[in-house]
């Protein structure tokens, strides 16, 4: 696979297979990212992987965060903005209910949408969680770092022939992550992920979401 076919095919996977990923293929995965940009080589990201019974730990006390209603609010975090501009928000709105369409979620049906906001918490049934990391001093440049860092994870894994899911879900819910893999408290959490094999037969999967075309976003200067 070129890496223009990996960046293509890179989705984020919400139903993975029981098929094992092997430690031998996240270690691979794990070294070619090492090889991700960052300003002055700082290299600001650690990356902690669970699988097993550590990873159902972190499932079910998240889990029994979210039927309690203990979710952190992402503006206490500053992970998103507080509000979102009309533009944003609009292609927000849109992936959602294009996910909700293809599970039969209605408008307005709050148990439904819990109940798919949940499977994040089991990783979409992935058998390998990933979570990335900053140091909690690093500034913006750095989280820019940690994000080139996260790409290239799920372009590694594409070339393996996996599937990924980023999810800034587990920032409202990370207690149980640092918990149970020990993370550092100087740590802040910039993204949790699952990794595996997409389940083909899943309806959600074949959901693509959409890009604004290239001439809305790129600007050319003297160029012919």
């Amino acid at each position: 696979m070129d890496v223009f076919e990996a960046i293509a095919s890179r989705k984020s996977i919400r139903a993975f297979t029981d098929q094992p990923v092997t430690r031998g293929q996240i270690d691979k995965i794990l070294e070619v990212s090492q090889r991700s940009p960052s300003g002055t080589n700082t290299q600001p990201w650690r990356v902690y992987i669970c699988t097993g019974e550590v990873k159902q730990a972190i499932t079910d006390d998240a889990l029994a965060m979210a039927r309690e209603g203990k979710a952190k609010k992402y503006e206490d975090y500053d992970y998103y903005p507080p509000v979102w501009q009309d533009v944003h928000q609009a292609r927000r709105r849109a992936v959602g209910w294009s996910l909700y369409g293809l599970l039969g979620i209605q408008k307005g049906d709050r148990e439904g949408s819990a109940r798919q906001g949940a499977r994040n918490f089991k990783f979409f049934d992935a058998p390998v969680g990933l979570f990335v990391t900053v140091d909690s001093y690093m500034a913006r440049g750095n989280w820019a770092d940690a994000g080139m860092y996260v790409q290239t994870l799920m372009l590694a894994a594409r070339g393996l022939g996996l599937h990924t899911c980023p999810q800034a879900a587990w920032i409202q819910f990370q207690e149980p992550v640092f918990e149970h893999l020990g993370i550092p408290g100087d740590q802040e959490l910039v993204t949790g992920m699952s990794v595996g094999y997409a389940d083909e037969s899943a309806i959600e999967n074949t959901l693509v979401s959409e890009r604004e075309d290239v001439k809305n976003v790129a600007h050319f200067c003297g160029f012919d």
